[in-house]
């Protein structure tokens, strides 16, 4: 790409892309490991099965803040904040 907006962009919106689907990976990964099916998570998160299974498959995922921290709890996990580099700042390295 030759204009520096849109590559700057693009590596934004990549970064974004591919963090999100390292969390989504993280917790199905976690689910599988503990023995939970995605039926049964959705039950643990009151939500239809469906939504379960599309935030573990659909790979246009977007999930909400609300969704990610409702099954982290499910599965016995917490996020944490870290300090470091932002998406910004390391698209633009």
């Amino acid at each position: 790409m030759k204009d520096p907006a849109l590559t700057s962009s693009y590596r934004e919106t990549r970064a974004v892309v591919d963090s999100t689907d390292t969390l989504v990976r993280a917790l199905d990964k976690t689910r599988i490991l503990a023995g939970v099916s995605k039926a049964d998570l959705a039950r643990r998160v009151d939500v239809r099965p469906e939504v379960v299974r599309r935030f573990f498959t659909a790979a246009d995922a977007n999930p909400t803040l609300a969704t990610v921290l409702k099954l982290v709890d499910a599965l016995g996990l917490h996020l944490e904040l870290v300090t470091g580099l932002s998406t910004a700042d390391d698209a633009r390295t």
